[in-house]
């Protein structure tokens, strides 16, 4: 079974073509026009052994706004359409990551029930020209469009570039762990019968 989805999003504001595979091994191919986010993904695909190709254009002459939120809303949708029915996933996934002073725990449910808990004080900052709290904007398109559950909870931690790697590492992680198939899931891990 394949467990891949090909979108594309056009609006006034943005442009976004992406490709996903949930079974792949890691390799990426970004090219969004904002460098922080390119190195997010990069390192979201392979933490997550996901294969994720991204081209996106935006009006970034304004901001990052439009195009890091659309991009949020386009890979949530890929994930959606990737795990189909969501028939034998394990549904639930965590994963806590370390990154030099920062640890970064995050836990997902794939429930089609959007939630996003986001426990991550930053100061307002920018990485290169990236506004920092563009993150959560990001991570709130995700859920909200995959349907999924997504807590963040950082304990600690200096560095805001360690803070914010160490929270997509362990989303992928997390993910990972989630939508991998188990054999002893019979159907969907629902007592419903449906997520």
């Amino acid at each position: 079974m394949s467990r891949c989805a090909a979108l594309e999003r056009i609006t006034q504001e943005t442009k976004i073509k992406l490709a996903l595979d949930v079974d792949g091994s890691g390799q990426a191919t970004i090219c969004t026009s904002v460098p922080f986010l390119d190195h997010m993904l990069n390192l979201f695909a392979r933490h997550g052994l996901f294969d994720l190709k991204i081209e996106a254009c935006g009006d970034i002459d304004i901001d990052f706004h439009h195009t890091v939120e659309d991009i949020g809303i386009v890979l949530g949708e890929a994930f959606k359409q990737a795990l189909g029915d969501k028939q034998g996933i394990r549904r639930y996934g965590q994963a806590t990551v370390p990154m030099d002073e920062t640890l970064a725990a995050v836990a997902v449910d794939i429930s089609g029930r959007p939630y996003l808990v986001y426990n991550v004080r930053l100061p307002k900052v920018k990485l290169g020209e990236f506004d920092v709290e563009l993150a959560r904007e990001f991570f709130q398109a995700f859920a909200n469009h995959c349907g999924l559950n997504l807590h963040i909870n950082v304990m600690y931690g200096d560095n805001v570039h360690h803070i914010l790697e160490a929270c997509f590492k362990a989303m992928a992680r997390a993910l990972d762990t989630a939508t991998q198939l188990d054999p002893r899931v019979q159907g969907v891990m629902s007592t419903k019968g449906v997520l």
